[in-house]
């Protein structure tokens, strides 16, 4: 895992619902900032979907930024591709940019390495959560809720440190293109 205090990449990818290269300067003033890798496809992603939907929603009026990246390779993948992508915005109820990563060098950048994939920075962005959403999986009885990004976020909007206490994430691996550079 990425070790916390890691300084946030550069980005700048387009947007598939707005058409707007969106970076991460374009954020500077949040005081903190999720970046999430997610995809269309991936049965991880889709049991918490509603969830992806309403946290960055319900945080954004307390200053959190929030975008999505799909890095995973289209040709392989056609669900994530560009059109895909933003059915799926527009069917999941997202509000924030959700980028598209056709060369994947910002998911080796973050060193992401799975969907989903959340890392959360303050407002120096310097990495301070990188893990699970919460304890739910597809076909376990446990309720999607959030709870450990959740916890995450109110700790750095308050101005504390999130628990150094963090699982990783848990899904599937990002769909790597062929001729990709590692």
């Amino acid at each position: 895992m990425v070790p916390l205090g890691t300084p946030c990449p550069d980005f700048h990818l387009t947007d598939v619902t707005s058409g707007r290269v969106i970076s991460r300067d374009d954020m500077a003033k949040a005081p903190a900032l999720l970046v999430m890798f997610i995809c269309n496809h991936c049965p991880f992603v889709k049991h918490i979907r509603a969830e992806l939907a309403r946290l960055p929603r319900e945080y954004a009026a307390k200053g959190l930024a929030t975008v999505a990246i799909c890095s995973n390779d289209p040709v392989s993948h056609p669900a994530d591709g560009p059109g895909p992508m933003k059915q799926e915005a527009i069917d999941a109820g997202y509000t924030f940019p959700y980028l598209h990563d056709s060369e994947q060098r910002i998911a080796r950048a973050f060193d992401a390495a799975c969907t989903p994939d959340f890392f959360l920075y303050d407002g120096a962005r310097r990495l301070v959560y990188r893990g699970q959403l919460d304890s739910s999986r597809p076909g376990i009885n446990l309720p999607v809720d959030g709870a450990d990004l959740r916890a995450a976020i109110d700790a750095v909007l308050a101005g504390r440190a999130p628990s150094p206490e963090q699982k990783p994430a848990i899904g599937c691996s990002i769909k790597w293109r062929a001729d990709a550079v590692a």
